[in-house]
């Protein structure tokens, strides 16, 4: 894999947007919710673009009016208050999709996503675990809990997830963003945070 290939793959599958990703795999998986109207999945699909893509952006984008702050955010603690704004903002999204009454799984995952933030948060102040990895890794525990626990198998969606997985794992690694430790360690809380809340709340 290229560097330039590998950039593009940064970019497509960057943390911001996986949630909405998630959202438009699980709406396209055969789950409960998939009865939904497209006027309601569509409303879903813009809080979730609203407040955990389009927010956490504009968040970084004014952050980086400030000299001092480095938007490629190599160093680990360069993170912390992009990892902190957009856990509130996180919790905006889930609000919003509580007071809609939507099916609580959405509002289950976006909580369960906050407390993935909060761990990658806290392992940031000494160690530049991967943002990447844990919103994949987020993304496919999602669905693996969902398919066990509805009994439902998306094996599209499911082999869609691993194949992103493997991709963006990969990608990190040729820009050497991270090293495999650190690609497995964020893989590792995002995918088992997830799994663990929606599949046993």
């Amino acid at each position: 894999m290229s560097a330039r290939i590998s950039k593009f793959i940064s970019i497509l599958f960057h943390p911001v947007l996986i949630p909405t990703l998630g959202f438009l795999l699980l709406f396209n998986s055969g789950f409960y919710f998939s009865m939904l109207t497209w006027e309601a999945k569509r409303f879903v699909l813009l809080v979730v673009l609203l407040s955990t893509g389009i927010l956490p952006i504009i968040s970084v984008a004014i952050l980086s009016l400030n000299p001092k702050f480095d938007i490629s955010m190599k160093r680990s603690q360069d993170r912390i208050i992009p990892l902190l704004s957009s856990a509130v903002f996180y919790y905006l999204g889930a609000v919003l999709l509580g007071r809609m009454r939507a099916f609580p799984v959405f509002k289950i995952f976006l909580i369960a996503s906050i407390l993935v933030i909060i761990v990658v948060l806290l392992i940031s102040f000494k160690w530049k675990i991967s943002n990447h990895m844990a919103a994949v890794g987020g993304m496919t525990g999602t669905l693996f809990a969902l398919s066990f626990r509805t009994g439902v198998n998306p094996v599209w969606s499911l082999l869609f997830a691993v194949l992103v997985s493997g991709v963006v794992g990969t990608a990190r690694l040729v820009l050497e963003k991270h090293d495999l430790k650190q690609i497995v360690a964020g893989y590792a809380v995002g995918f088992l945070m997830l799994y663990s809340v929606i599949y046993f709340i």
